[in-house]
């Protein structure tokens, strides 16, 4: 029997699956600005973006998949439970990548709020959403209302690592413009930066 909880769910999964696709089509402009000139490394734009993108896609996914028509209990637990266990996989990937990058040193360097956003509360949303999957069968109204909740926080946490992403690239090129004014006149400056230190990136780190 087709379960009616999504009844008057429409409204709601058309607005978050619309606002994550036209959110990545924009991440993708960030990306593109981002290699302009080359001043990004690659290693940094996939640590930073990448995730970004993951959260979007996510929703994305979510959303169209409870859309579909003729929806049962067992299928949105199959979902919600998938959903959050690729979610912790991802979760569990970044942060290889990102510990890593601190102990080497080489490449960007995270800092505290780099793995806040980028890793711990994502991986909270998505173990959220995985633990609905299972609490839907006993609760399944309010597991509905808890998984909207989760969807608009991935949502959100997409937009403020975009947000700090674009931030950082507009500040960080006004500043090498302002740096490149004395240069020209002949004047004599101290070096602009420390040869055997590491680029700021995105929230502190280094892309």
């Amino acid at each position: 029997m087709e379960s009616p909880l999504l009844a008057g769910w429409d409204n709601f999964y058309v607005i978050v699956g619309s606002a994550a696709g036209g959110l990545t089509g924009i991440t993708f402009v960030v990306i593109a600005l981002a290699r302009d000139a080359g001043r990004i490394r690659l290693d940094g734009l996939r640590a930073y973006v990448s995730p970004t993108m993951v959260h979007f896609s996510g929703v994305l996914a979510l959303a169209a998949y409870i859309s579909m028509p003729h929806q049962h209990l067992a299928t949105l637990s199959a979902g919600f439970i998938a959903g959050g266990s690729a979610g912790l996989g991802y979760g569990a990937a970044t942060f290889l990548s990102f510990r890593r990058s601190a102990l080497s040193g080489s490449g960007y360097l995270p800092v505290r709020e780099d793995w806040l956003w980028n890793i711990v509360l994502p991986s909270v949303a998505y173990a959220v959403l995985g633990l609905l999957g299972v609490l839907i069968w006993r609760r399944p109204e309010q597991s509905l209302f808890g998984v909207a909740a989760v969807l608009l926080c991935l949502l959100f946490i997409g937009v403020r690592n975009a947000w700090d992403i674009a931030v950082w690239m507009s500040v960080r090129h006004e500043g090498e413009q302002s740096l490149e004014m004395p240069a020209r006149a002949d004047l004599t400056a101290a070096p602009l930066t420390d040869q055997g230190s590491a680029e700021k990136g995105p929230g502190g780190g280094a892309p």
